[in-house]
Order: structure tokens, then C-alpha cells, then sequence
């Protein structure tokens, strides 16, 4: 399954409801059409829908509708935000991408995908959405990587309400994982080598990694190079320039792998944006009180451990001033 890049540690248009929190569902299966079969996720919140629909589209590498991956990361991120939500009367779809998990029917190899892929599988989704729950338009929510996948959707879906832009890159990702290696414990001294590699990737050119360290092998294995290649060619704060529906940008100020400088691009780009800037709150969305970085890494591995104050309610809070009438 596709390297965990990001992670080098481990019916939209009603108000939404205010008064006693409602019966909600525990979340059942929903499929879309894939390429070659299925993909699956998580239906969860208010049915009948009585306010915004959002489609939460997953971080980096194999993460899964809960927001884990079989590389360490257990904090159950969307499984929580889904929860949430609904308890604020806000209906989620948190998806497996194709040839992962429950979607693995989709596509032989969920390694050879591009963000045109995923942003196909977005469209797909959408619609379904859309019939099931008989929103006129759907909310995309991106956490990291899914940040750029939605803003790039965006640009082809007239049937989104609106971004919620969680922990996301405001610049092409060769630029923001070039920084993360430089600034990871264990990648200094392969920094150089590994600018080479994410110089070639963003020309568009394969790499032989064989003669290179192990962990630069596993980063930039040949299987994954196709969508690097892909990934590298966008520059998000370019795609959000002139973005005319409401865009929520959600960044912790403790986030050690997306820094806020990165939220402040995507502002910049887009002035009409909501910038939200939450203290004490990592990239996987719990509370971290120090800069401490094994602290910060501790919350990546505890899915008893509930989101950060503000988080649930600063997104529910967007939605239910930006949902049109």
C-alpha cells in the first residue's frame, strides 16, 4: 500500500440544527462506483439529512475511513470527527481510497493512482451522496493530503457546497516534504539526497533508488514514484486562487508536520477564506500542550484519546453560518 508521505511519524444547504442533540446513526455502509469494483465507506449522522452533507477525504498514504494506517497510526481521527458531527447535526461519508481496505476491489493496485484518480473517485462519490441523502450539494472535507484532493475536485464538481481544509498544505508537496525530512530526527543527514529525488520527481522523471539508504528506498519506492510525480505537479495555493465558494482552513498550532505557515498560503490565496487557528491542537487534531515532539507523537498511537477542544465545534460552527438557505 501506498508510503505514508504526510505522516513521517507514525443535504449541505440547510442551517444546521441547533436545541437537543438528535438521534443519530451509528454509521452504516455506503458504496460509489469505482474503476473495477466498489469503493466503500462510512455513512454516519442525522437520516432523514436535516443539515449539511460532508464527504471527508483521507491524509496521505494507506489511511483508512477511520483515519489509521498498518504504519502506527491508530488515532481514529474521522472515526471521531464523524461522531462528532453528527452529534451537531452535520451527515458524513469518511471513504477507504481505491485499492485500500474496503475499496480495495476498485483498483488492482491502490499504489498506481494519481490525484486525477482520486479526484474522479470524489465525483463519484458525490453523486451517490447526493441521491442517497437528497443534498443539492456537498461539502468536501480534506484532512493533509485529502486538502489538495478536494480543491483540485472543486475545480470540476459543481455539486460541492464548499472546502473544509483540515491540516492542509498551502505548497506543491515536493516543497512541503523536503521540509519535513529536513526537519525529522531520523532524515537530516539524507536530506540532500532526497532533495535530488523530489527535484527529479517534480520534473517529472523516475528515480533508481536501489543504491540509496533504506528509508529513502521505502519513501521513494518505484511502485509509488507514478503518484508523487502527480502530487508534485499541483500547487494548491494556485488551484484555491479565485475559488469562489466558502472555504474553511482548520490548522493546529502544535501541527508538527503541516506548519501554519502553510494555512496563511491558502488564506493568502484565498482572502474570502476562514482562517481558523486552534492552540494546542496537532495534525491528527488532539491536544498537545508542549513542543515536545514524542509528546506530539504520543497522540498518534491513542484512539481513546478525543479530538481537541474547538475542533468539532469550529467546523460545525463554519458550516452552519455558510450553509445557504
Amino acid at each position: 500500500m501506498r508510503i505514508h508521505i504526510a505522516g513521517l511519524l507514525a443535504s449541505c444547504c440547510l442551517t444546521v440544527q441547533a436545541g437537543p442533540i438528535p438521534e443519530v446513526d451509528p454509521g452504516t455502509l455506503i458504496e460509489a462506483p469505482g474503476p473495477a469494483g466498489p469503493l466503500q465507506g462510512t455513512l454516519q449522522g442525522p437520516l432523514p439529512v436535516r443539515g449539511p452533507v460532508v464527504l471527508m477525504i483521507p491524509g496521505s498514504g494507506p489511511t483508512n475511513r477511520d483515519g489509521d494506517n498498518r504504519q502506527g497510526l491508530r488515532a481514529a481521527t474521522y472515526r471521531l470527527l464523524a461522531r462528532g458531527l453528527a452529534a451537531h447535526g452535520v451527515t458524513t461519508v469518511r471513504i477507504d481510497k481505491r485499492g485500500m481496505f474496503g475499496s480495495s476491489a476498485a483498483v488492482p493496485d491502490g499504489n498506481a493512482v494519481t490525484i486525477e484518480d482520486y479526484v474522479a473517485d470524489v465525483r463519484s462519490w458525490t453523486t451517490v451522496i447526493r441521491q442517497r441523502t437528497g443534498a443539492s450539494c456537498i461539502w468536501l472535507l480534506g484532512h493533509s493530503e485529502g486538502g489538495l484532493v478536494a480543491m483540485a475536485a472543486a475545480q470540476k464538481e459543481p455539486d460541492v457546497c464548499g472546502l473544509l481544509l483540515i491540516a492542509a498544505a498551502g505548497r506543491p508537496m515536493g516543497e512541503v516534504l523536503r521540509e519535513q525530512l529536513t526537519a525529522h530526527p531520523a532524515y537530516p543527514s539524507m536530506a540532500s539526497e532526497a532533495g535530488a529525488v523530489i527535484d527529479a520527481l517534480q520534473a517529472g522523471k523516475r528515480v533508481d533508488v536501489a543504491l540509496m539508504q533504506p528509508p529513502l528506498q521505502r519513501l521513494f519506492a518505484p511502485q509509488v514514484q507514478g503518484f508523487l510525480i502527480s502530487a508534485f505537479s499541483y500547487d494548491p495555493a494556485q488551484l484555491l486562487r479565485g475559488y469562489a465558494k466558502p472555504v474553511l482552513i482548520l490548522q493546529g498550532q502544535r501541527d508538527i508536520q503541516v506548519p501554519e505557515a502553510d494555512a496563511r498560503l491558502l488564506r493568502q490565496a484565498d482572502p474570502k477564506a476562514t482562517l481558523m487557528l486552534l492552540p494546542d491542537v496537532n495534525h491528527v487534531l488532539k491536544s498537545v500542550a508542549s513542543d515536545d515532539r514524542k509528546t506530539n507523537a504520543a497522540t498518534y498511537t491513542d484512539p481513546d484519546l478525543p479530538l481537541a477542544p474547538g475542533v468539532v465545534d469550529s467546523i460545525a460552527g463554519f458550516l452552519s453560518t455558510s450553509a445557504n438557505p
